[in-house]
């Protein structure tokens, strides 16, 4: 029985880009939480939690765009064009927060500049994403594995929107690492802030829902007229779910499942996506097969992507293994 390389490159490259939002997420969501917290005290010790490895946490993002490029290159010929503008800013944000994240520890004058500089990048990085897969889900003009549309076509109040709400998925996300690696007023202090933030991301989620079926027909068509109903309709009762449990466990004062269920919240919303789209991989209508590399091409990559993959996994797997525990004001760090 021959392998469908195409579905196997896709789940790879969906898995890599959920690592990526699920780790990164919760880097980026701590420099968006930044500017409610001056304390410096504060502010070392969310830094200090992410220090060993927020570097490691975007290895997915490369695996994500490398897949990308070996296995299906017509996306680079579509995606990319249609969303320079952009994937460029998001690329400039993540570079201002490593180097803020690198900068500030040295700085004394300018440490607040630098602080500016991490809140900024990442809420740059983190609205650019959104908005590319606001971008993505609203579909993309093709013609002959072509991007046929304009520069500015990214840009909408629906992909706005939906870049609004990656920042409140990272917050959340963020708040709930926090509670997980913090102790006494700062994790409080957390423990208030995530309630409003999951209030906020559960209103930005029905909100999308019903955009996407209002004024997507496409998407609408596949949700509930191409038998995915059965698929779709669980990912609403569980999203409510862990909004539920997310409460209770701030209410119980429980250390692991925010971020657990923060986590999950996450994946849910990324299933409803994956949910929406398949099997296309640039909607609204160029599959993962059409764009596919040759089979020699992906059976060669896929080679590589078999030994390096479980390398990369277990090497992450250790750091969070190694670096597990508290962090408390003091510590070694980055300061």
């Amino acid at each position: 029985m021959q392998i469908d390389l195409p579905v196997v490159w896709a789940a790879i490259i969906g898995l890599g880009v959920f690592i990526y939002v699920m780790l990164d997420g919760f880097d980026l969501g701590i420099g968006l939480l930044f500017p409610f917290f001056e304390e410096k005290g504060d502010r070392q010790v969310m830094l200090n939690t992410i220090a060993p490895v927020w570097d490691g946490n975007e290895t997915f993002l490369v695996l994500g765009g490398a897949g990308l490029y070996g296995a299906f290159p017509v996306v680079y010929s579509t995606l990319l064009p249609a969303n320079y503008l952009p994937l460029i800013l998001m690329v400039v944000g993540l570079i201002f927060r490593g180097a803020a994240f690198e900068l500030r520890a040295k700085a004394t004058r300018t440490q607040h500049a630098w602080d500016m500089a991490f809140i900024c990048g990442s809420a740059l990085a983190a609205l650019c994403q959104g908005i590319v897969l606001g971008s993505l889900l609203q579909g993309i003009k093709i013609a002959d594995d072509r991007f046929v549309g304009g520069p500015f076509d990214w840009l909408s109040p629906f992909s706005l929107f939906c870049g609004i709400g990656v920042l409140f998925t990272y917050a959340t996300l963020g708040a709930g690492w926090l509670i997980l690696k913090t102790e006494g007023e700062l994790q409080r202090k957390m423990r208030q802030v995530m309630k409003p933030l999951v209030i906020v991301l559960l209103g930005v989620m029905a909100v999308v829902s019903l955009w996407t079926v209002i004024g997507l027909p496409a998407v609408a068509h596949r949700w509930f007229g191409s038998g995915n109903l059965g698929w779709f309709l669980p990912v609403p009762i569980l999203v409510v779910a862990c909004i539920w449990g997310i409460f209770r466990s701030l209410r119980m004062q429980h250390e692991a499942i925010p971020f657990i269920l923060s986590l999950a919240l996450c994946f849910l919303g990324y299933s409803g996506l994956l949910i929406s789209i398949w099997p296309n991989i640039v909607p609204p209508s160029l599959t993962i097969w059409q764009a596919s590399s040759s089979h020699s091409s992906q059976l060669f990559a896929l080679v590589g992507t078999v030994i390096v993959l479980p390398v990369i996994l277990v090497y992450n797997a250790m750091q969070y293994r190694v670096f597990r525990g508290k962090v408390r004001e003091g510590d070694a760090g980055y300061r």
